[in-house]
């Protein structure tokens, strides 16, 4: 697609949601939100469930999230009519919990079928999750028809939720935050050997059914243009059907606060040691390449440590030991002053669907190094404006980059203002509501009109 038409159809979505006004003038909706995988602090995905769901309710819409392990996490919240958001746990049989991950589930643990085939998909390789949690809910939804006007599936994509409303109950609406076969090609461009390809390759074998899936769905929401594009070239959904509602920082709680000291040195980013999409081993040899003019610069990485694997190598090959920090599992108090507290906030990811951290970052205030892959542009803003923008697996720009602002004051305080703007104007998580509910109401209408054409 091209800059033009990204943008016009962009130009269409914004005036959809703009004729509305709030969005949400009809009478309130019965949205069942379903999440294959849904903790917060576990990926995006359990992020958008959460924010995307206490928005909705906040609205006036009755939102029940159904979800697997590791469980969503809901918000309590007073803003919201009692009752109009809540949980059911759909379990699987969690085969990949801590601190057991791949286990064999005892015989008492089976239950039916599909426990049966996560087991036996897991033992040949496979991640079997997305197919697992589709069927789950095709039977939990039929024996609940006619209690919920809209399904929102939170890119389960699976065989399950096919067969449109006379199947499930109610039209289905899915978000697609951006192809998983991206995250398969960079899994497979940084495998070392055939042994660790083979893997990848069985490991992501559900792509071909989510491929199969996206492109019988009546209507696709995705989270940036980027991923619109990504999608239709990679799954093969017509341009047509692919709808951008862009998704945001929650910005009431990740917001400046002068009272929080900043650490001189310190670079934060939110990243998986072991994923290669995140980038985190090119920061790791930017943070090398820094110290040896600023030796106070050191980096906290919210996200899990690999105790092998590029990264671990790359701290001991640089004697970063000390200069290199994991957090995990923090509150989200923490989170927001640890962001805070850095002088600068960094993004090294190789590709992006959207970039959460990147939104929540500027929303501090802090300001923001980040790569350009991906939809990362479309959040961070242009370079030298908002942010400074830098190319993918580029250690040596992201150490300039990251030198400029640890040296330049003034230069922090003008892009971290700057940075904030811009998610106050176009990155919230209401404005996502509103947005996602007139997707639901057209997808309601469109289910009313087949019905009437039929009676017809």
């Amino acid at each position: 697609m091209t800059a033009e038409a990204t943008e016009a159809s962009l130009t269409r979505d914004r005036s959809l949601r703009d004729e509305g006004g709030s969005g949400d003038g009809d009478r309130p909706l019965r949205i069942a939100l379903l999440t294959y995988k849904g903790n917060p602090f576990c990926g995006g995905q359990g992020v958008y469930v959460r924010h995307l769901s206490r928005e909705l309710a906040r609205l006036g819409h009755s939102v029940e999230v159904i979800g697997a392990q590791p469980y969503p996490v809901l918000d309590d919240d007073a803003d919201a009519a009692p009752g109009s958001l809540r949980l059911t746990e759909l379990p699987s049989l969690d085969l990949y919990r801590q601190p057991d991950p791949f286990r064999t589930p005892r015989r008492e643990e089976f239950r039916d079928w599909i426990d049966a085939l996560e087991v036996g998909t897991m033992w040949a390789g496979r991640f079997p999750e997305p197919l697992t949690f589709s069927l789950r809910a095709r039977r939990h939804l039929a024996a609940r028809r006619g209690q919920f006007d809209v399904i929102h599936d939170n890119q389960t994509l699976g065989y399950g939720l096919l067969g449109g409303p006379g199947v499930l109950g109610a039209p289905l609406v899915t978000t697609i935050h951006h192809p998983i076969t991206v995250d398969r090609q960079l899994e497979l461009d940084a495998a070392e050997d055939w042994k660790r390809r083979a893997a990848v390759r069985r490991w992501y074998a559900f792509t071909t059914m989510q491929k199969r899936v996206a492109r019988r769905l009546p209507s696709v929401l995705t989270v940036s243009g980027s991923s619109r594009q990504e999608i239709a070239e990679h799954l093969g959904v017509r341009q047509s059907r692919i709808h951008v509602v862009h998704i945001g920082a929650d910005t009431g709680l990740f917001s400046p606060d002068p009272a929080v000291p900043e650490k001189p040195g310190r670079i934060v980013t939110t990243s998986s040691a072991d994923v290669p999409l995140k980038g985190l081993v090119h920061l790791v040899d930017a943070l090398a390449k820094v110290r040896a003019d600023s030796p106070d610069a050191h980096l906290v990485v919210v996200g899990k440590r690999a105790e092998d694997g590029p990264v671990a190598s790359a701290i001991r090959r640089h004697g970063l030991e000390g200069a290199v920090e994991f957090v995990k599992g923090i509150s989200d108090a923490e989170l927001v002053d640890l962001v805070r507290s850095a002088q600068v906030a960094c993004v090294p990811s190789l590709y992006e669907g959207f970039s959460l951290p990147a939104a929540e970052a500027m929303a501090t205030g802090t300001p923001l190094v980040a790569t350009t892959g991906g939809a990362i542009p479309e959040v961070a803003g242009p370079d030298g404006e908002t942010c400074l923008a830098v190319p993918p697996g580029d250690p040596d720009a992201l150490a300039a980059a990251l030198g400029r602002l640890l040296g330049d004051p003034g230069l922090r305080r003008r892009l971290g203002a700057a940075g904030r703007e811009r998610v106050l104007a176009r990155f919230t998580w209401r404005q996502a509501a509103i947005g996602t509910v007139e997707h639901y109401r057209r997808a309601v209408a469109h289910r009313a009109a087949g019905r009437l054409g039929t009676a017809g």
